[in-house]
């Protein structure tokens, strides 16, 4: 497993090689600051209805639109399996029946990639920018981060560690994949959270959750939430952990920040595994060892 830990907004890994991951799905976090950078400049509202369908920001957000995942067709998995070429975004929705809602709006809880898609295309339609862009200039400038760049074509890959999936094409996450060193990921939930990008009203809202049930077997959640963007909720010492795990092909890596007492600590770590329990219990770990501190 490789590690980046933020203690206080140092950086205590600074011997780590730069080494650039894939940031699965912890670029929903970053996908919505974005959108929450928009509601702070007052060009849209958490709780306005988008034009993607009859649900609002927010339900995109924390997963309450009512829309199904396309990890649910089995067609999807056994394409990517075969390296094949990625379906256009259009035609993935068609295959998934994506506009026929699973449940009312706000009043159940699916994870959903394709709700994150929708929250890629209303940030492009606001900003007239296309992604990157976008990100670079809303998010990652004023966080000061300047490695982290969008993965589109195989080609973006070269150079990144795709643990056992190195011919992997990130076309078919349609969100877009992030890549960046581990230690900006850590870097990236510390500043976002520790208040550098967003006032605390919004991110109080970003980490009000939808509580998910009880333990996770095999996970250390004992109450998982899921909040704007975020994964949060308490784990088996007590503490409570804001971040995101992200699971694909061949690795998983896991970003989450805990405040202890006044202290900060935010830890990512990638691991070339499919097991993204072990991965959180090392994080949980590592926060643990530095809360102490």
């Amino acid at each position: 497993m490789h590690f980046a830990l933020v203690s206080n907004g140092s950086l205590l890994t600074p011997e780590l090689p730069d080494a650039t991951v894939p940031w699965w799905s912890f670029t929903k976090t970053v996908l919505a600051a974005a959108a929450l950078s928009l509601v702070r400049d007052g060009l849209i509202a958490l709780d306005d209805v988008v034009p993607e369908g009859p649900f609002t920001l927010r339900q995109l957000l924390r997963h309450e639109a009512g829309l199904a995942d396309y990890g649910e067709l089995a067609d999807y998995h056994a394409a990517v399996a075969r390296h094949e070429t990625p379906w256009p975004a259009a035609e993935m929705l068609q295959r998934l029946d994506a506009a026929r809602l699973r449940y009312a709006p706000g009043d159940g809880w699916r994870y959903s990639n394709v709700g994150y898609l929708f929250i890629v295309k209303l940030v492009e339609r606001i900003t007239s920018l296309r992604l990157e862009e976008a990100l670079t200039q809303r998010v990652f400038a004023p966080l000061g981060l300047s490695r982290i760049r969008l993965a589109t074509t195989r080609a973006d890959l070269e150079g990144v560690n795709m643990g056992t999936a190195s011919t992997y094409d990130p076309g078919w996450v349609y969100h877009g994949l992030l890549v960046a060193p581990l230690a900006d990921a850590a870097l990236c939930l510390d500043r976002l959270l520790g208040g550098h990008l967003l006032p605390q009203s919004l991110l109080r809202e970003m980490q009000t959750v939808r509580t998910l049930g009880g333990p996770m077997a095999g996970r250390p959640w004992v109450v998982p939430g899921y909040g704007l963007g975020l994964m949060q909720g308490m784990v088996e010492d007590g503490m409570t952990l804001s971040g995101h795990t992200g699971a694909g092909p061949g690795s998983v890596v896991a970003v989450y920040r805990c405040v202890d007492d006044g202290r900060s600590a935010s830890c990512a770590i990638f691991d070339e595994s499919g097991n993204e329990g072990a991965v959180e219990a090392e994080v949980v770990r590592h926060l643990t060892s530095e809360s102490l501190e």
